[in-house]
């Protein structure tokens, strides 16, 4: 017997500070905080487009735990989808700026760049090329040289994301 979830809802890291996680996470990916557990020394975080509750959880440990090592068994990264491929630019410099970029590449569906929060965990801001685009990338995922310039050319305003319902506020319906 299997069954189908739906997506991936929210994820959850354990990190060494919890204040300096939170202010990377705010300050870099413009999450808000929506929720606070101080007996757990947690918080939870929203992105600004999104219609969960929390999309992050961050759970300060402390440093006992020793640093994350690159290619241990866990979680490899998360992947963040961003709506269109001119987000992907801006992403880019931002990641740069906070001395967190780590890379990039072409999925053929997926373009990437590659960053890593204070605490080493790996994550993936990616857009997606419109289904019907896919043509032999529905069964492939190579990784190559992203060409970020070409791509923009050819995808500027492109939106494969969907868009949420907004209040008058801006918020979230």
């Amino acid at each position: 017997m299997s069954f189908s979830p739906v997506r991936l809802n929210h994820a959850v890291l354990f990190v060494a500070d919890l204040d300096r996680s939170l202010a990377f996470y705010t300050d870099l990916f413009g999450m808000q905080i929506v929720a606070r557990e101080p007996r757990a020394n947690a918080a939870f975080l929203r992105l600004p487009r999104s219609g969960n509750h929390h999309d992050l959880g961050l759970f300060g440990v402390g440093t006992a735990g020793g640093p994350k090592r690159r290619g241990g068994i866990g979680l490899y990264h998360l992947a963040w989808q961003l709506d269109a491929i001119d987000e992907l630019v801006a992403a880019r410099q931002a990641l740069l700026d906070a001395d967190a970029y780590s890379g990039e590449s072409s999925h053929g569906a997926t373009k990437s760049i590659y960053g890593a929060d204070p605490d080493g965990n790996e994550f993936e801001l990616m857009w997606m090329l419109p289904r019907d685009q896919w043509g032999p990338y529905e069964h492939a995922a190579p990784i190559d040289h992203l060409d970020l310039a070409g791509e923009v050319r050819r995808w500027s305003g492109v939106r494969t994301a969907g868009h949420l319902e907004h209040d008058s506020t801006g918020a979230p319906a």
